[in-house]
């Protein structure tokens, strides 16, 4: 998805929520080398904020979403609990490189840069960009193209972000972007019409169409192009086995599927079939 421009240093500024799903005894700190930072827990670093994957659920304080249901079954399948950190998008690499947490679950984009100072798991889902309006939209809206002189809403500094930057590049289309901090921020204004459309993750506006008096319709989505995976250290290869041991086994048992249907409404197992991340 989500998230495909380079990482920032290490001194970026993490805030950071600790939110844990279970009750937790006090830790104690694994020697050097161990699996996680804290014995017996998993340390998941995301960004909460991004239905349907990870955002917060009616209370305001308890995370719920794809990656969080995902990231409990592969703590699980590890014998460990699950400690979820939520943390700004622009420090979430700064926060497993200062051992923050174990992990970054976070719909995030496996890219040839990343890899180059990050290990990856196999991917777990895969994602295309679409292009939502209004149902009410008297735009004329069908393709990318028809976006020019138009207002487009998009989360900053992630996938979405850069293809409407090489779409403007690439073809001179010329648009008026609006960059959001959040997603969700860029779907509220579309709803009061501020913009004319939003682009997004194709797995991300599936969470708005579904929603009851939906006001949007998807008038576009191109080819899956972006994988998602567990990001992890790398120093950690032991974890980064298990992790891949885990995704390995929830797709033979069917676990996977269930998720994707829970979430999405559908099996999305075929997403990863030609994945160059799971040879």
């Amino acid at each position: 998805m989500k998230k495909i421009f380079g990482t920032l240093l290490a001194s970026c500024a993490v805030v950071a929520l600790a939110l844990a799903l279970t009750s937790c005894s006090k830790n104690k700190k694994v020697a050097s080398g161990g699996l996680t930072i804290e014995e017996g827990t998993l340390k998941i670093g995301v960004e909460v904020g991004y239905p349907p994957f990870e955002y917060f659920d009616a209370d305001g304080t308890t995370p719920i979403g794809f990656d969080i249901q995902l990231g409990a079954e592969i703590a699980r399948r590890l014998g460990l609990k699950v400690e979820y950190i939520d943390t700004a998008w622009d420090g979430i690499f700064a926060g497993l490189d200062t051992k923050r947490y174990d992990v970054i679950m976070s719909a995030m984009t496996i890219t040839e840069d990343r890899l180059a100072n990050y290990n990856f798991s196999k991917s777990y889902i895969g994602n295309a960009q679409a292009i939502i309006v209004r149902k009410d939209s008297d735009k004329g809206i069908n393709t990318p193209a028809d976006l020019e002189g138009l207002k487009v809403g998009f989360q900053a500094e992630t996938t979405s972000d850069f293809y409407m930057r090489n779409l403007r590049d690439n073809t001179g289309l010329n648009f008026i972007a609006e960059g959001y901090d959040k997603v969700m921020n860029a779907y509220d204004d579309l709803k009061f019409k501020r913009i004319d459309a939003v682009c997004s993750d194709s797995l991300v506006a599936v969470k708005y169409l579904s929603e009851d008096n939906c006001e949007f319709k998807k008038v576009w989505e191109g080819v899956a192009e972006e994988f998602f995976g567990v990001c992890v250290g790398k120093n950690n290869p032991e974890l980064l086995e298990k992790v891949n041991k885990a995704l390995d086994d929830m797709i033979a048992d069917g676990t996977l599927s269930k998720i994707y249907i829970d979430i999405f409404g559908g099996d999305l197992l075929y997403t990863i079939k030609d994945s160059p991340y799971n040879k």
